[in-house]
């Protein structure tokens, strides 16, 4: 099933609210423009086919295209925005499999959907939680352009005994 939104506010959300099997599509856009693929190109990805529009039309992808940071940057900003408490969120150790599946190009307005994959209490911080979270950016065709796995950090509402891990114990 996916959602619109948690039924948490972002400024009251905590390592809990993240459910395993949720995902989290938001109707949130980020429309690329043209300048701002140059712009950002320019300074941190200067190639041809992000950098000059003119020569682009005859390269590979036939016209200009985002920088692949600049597209994941883009997820960044819709992440924090609506998905990653703003109250909680405490770092992330990284990210597995970053791709970008197809190319962004001026005009595509895009968008963000987040599917929790695991939800497991530190053990050793019991006052957190890491969370894996499948993260998709599509454009306006419903076309994945970034896939990418997440982990974050996360401080927990409430604080379990140190040394447990949440996990349901033995059978009686």
């Amino acid at each position: 099933m996916v959602e619109r939104s948690f039924p948490v506010p972002i400024d009251q959300r905590y390592f809990e609210d993240y459910v395993v099997g949720t995902t989290y599509e938001f109707d949130d856009t980020v429309t690329v423009r043209e300048k701002d693929i140059v712009a950002f190109a320019e300074e941190f990805d200067p190639q041809s086919f992000h950098v000059d529009p003119d020569s682009a039309v005859h390269g590979q992808f036939g016209g200009l295209i985002a920088s692949g940071w600049h597209t994941t940057a883009v997820m960044m900003r819709l992440l924090a925005r609506h998905y990653l408490s703003s109250v909680a969120s405490l770092a992330s150790p990284g990210v597995d499999e970053l791709r970008w599946v197809a190319p962004v190009r001026p005009g595509d307005a895009l968008r963000l959907r987040a599917t929790v994959v695991e939800s497991r209490r530190s053990r050793t911080k019991p006052d957190r939680g890491i969370v894996r979270t499948a993260i998709e950016l599509l454009n306006q065709r419903d076309e994945v352009v970034l896939r990418l796995t997440a982990m974050n950090l996360l401080a927990a509402r409430s604080v379990l005994p140190e040394g447990t891990d949440g996990s349901p114990g033995p059978s009686a």
